[in-house]
């Protein structure tokens, strides 16, 4: 079957999390988590669903740009994509008239996310695989032929990204079978929203603790005196020999993060993440050398643009750890490009997640880097957040703070209709609700 796409629909579905506080930061101090939902219909019945991540408001700008990348999708077979996935890549990143709004960042390189989420869902789905088995048992040439190398040949060739895929088809079965068995490893973020008080956070961590969790990320940046207070009381919480991580979500400027953090320095934090602007690549950089004699890694990337930025932020070494996120880069094409160049600049990679659906997409990518590229799980995590995983039809699975392989076959993030329809904004029930209140 040719599996010719036929139509696309895309959806603003919103989840009222404000209410709550839950995803709450020193910037974004109430999200409405919520998705640019697309749906690719086949010829023959099969269907592709991808999203990307919003926090509420403007979530209808990005539908608009997914419609206009509509008509370069719709009509097309997937065979025809698949067959040129670099070709497809750079058609939806380098039209001739769109790619004036970006390119390769902000709304309508989400848009394009959205789009390709859906396409390698359909792509796994025909496949009878999920996402990340369909990586895993490519051929090395074959995923680099989904991989747009234009603007960083000057730090990885195409023949050194080969020559790294074939080294590590060396021990490729026998980490499969470890990912199978045991998951790969898990910090939690749940438990520290900047607006939970602190008996949440007392409860949501001793809950944390008994359910064998043992790495822990706590929002800063609001006030120091209440960060110290808050980090102190996390650390007595989870003991010494958990690990620890803060995230500023972009609050300071360069010389205020290096202060501000050199104060948190007792609670031993392994990072601080997003300590100033995501696009400050030589700041990150002051601030990484800045805070190396503390033992103070510096992460960033859930908002950073493209493979290009990730490339300045290696060959800067202004980042200790690499996150990315299936929904910011352009889907998995993207995110295998910086997989490779972290793997060369020997960077962990440590995933953002959470959000709506950001987990059960991202896991595909990490299970793919730890099997096929890095082979390493050293300093290596992937961030779990455990809000509105019942909203999708294969919800990610965790078991003893392990993140255990998807089974279904696709990229994880259909979401059930019943839920589609109660959060679409702003005909949803929930929606409406909110609105005669």
């Amino acid at each position: 079957m040719l599996h010719k796409i036929i139509n696309l629909t895309v959806r603003d579905v919103r989840f009222p999390t404000s209410l709550e506080q839950h995803g709450s930061d020193a910037m974004h101090t109430d999200p409405d988590y919520s998705a640019a939902y697309v749906v690719l219909d086949t010829d023959c019945g099969l269907k592709g669903f991808g999203l990307t991540f919003t926090l509420g408001k403007g979530t209808e700008i990005v539908l608009c740009a997914v419609k206009a990348l509509a008509e370069l999708v719709v009509g097309k077979s997937l065979q025809e994509i698949v067959s040129n996935f670099r070709g497809f890549y750079r058609l939806l990143t380098s039209d001739g008239q769109l790619r004036w709004l970006g390119p390769e960042k902000g709304v309508i390189h989400l848009a394009t996310a959205a789009v390709l989420n859906a396409v390698w869902d359909l792509w796994a789905r025909a496949e009878g695989k999920p996402l990340w088995k369909l990586l895993v048992d490519m051929d090395p040439k074959q995923i680099l032929s989904c991989i747009d190398f234009r603007y960083i040949t000057d730090v990885l060739t195409e023949e050194e990204a080969l020559d790294i895929l074939v080294k590590a088809q060396e021990g490729k079965q026998q980490r499969e079978d470890q990912m199978l068995k045991e998951g790969y490893p898990a910090y939690t973020t749940s438990c520290a929203w900047l607006g939970y008080s602190d008996q949440q956070l007392k409860q949501l961590c001793s809950d944390a603790l008994k359910s064998g969790w043992t790495r822990f990320k706590v929002k800063v940046g609001a006030d120091l005196e209440d960060d110290i207070r808050r980090c102190c009381l996390i650390r007595q919480m989870i003991g010494p020999s958990s690990t620890l991580m803060i995230d500023a979500n972009q609050r300071w400027d360069v010389a205020e993060a290096i202060s501000w953090v050199s104060r948190l320095a007792e609670v031993k934090p392994l990072w601080i993440e997003e300590p100033t602007s995501p696009d400050d690549i030589l700041g990150h950089a002051a601030i990484s050398k800045a805070l190396a004699p503390l033992g103070i890694g510096v992460a960033t990337g859930e908002q950073c643009h493209n493979r290009v930025m990730f490339k300045q932020f290696l060959q800067a070494s202004a980042l200790q750890f690499v996150q990315i996120d299936s929904c910011r880069l352009g889907s998995v094409n993207e995110n295998l490009a910086v997989l490779l160049m972290a793997h060369k600049f020997q960077v962990p990679v440590c995933p953002h997640a959470g959000g709506v659906g950001l987990c059960e997409l991202v896991q595909h990518l990490i299970l793919f880097d730890y099997i096929c590229v890095s082979a390493d799980l050293r300093n290596r995590m992937c961030e779990y957040v455990d809000h509105l995983h019942e909203h999708f039809t294969s919800p990610a699975v965790i078991q003893d703070a392990h993140y255990m392989p998807p089974k279904d076959p696709g990229y994880s993030c259909e979401m059930l209709e019943a839920s589609v329809n109660r959060h679409e904004y702003p005909e949803g029930d929930i929606w409406k609700l909110e609105i005669n209140k």
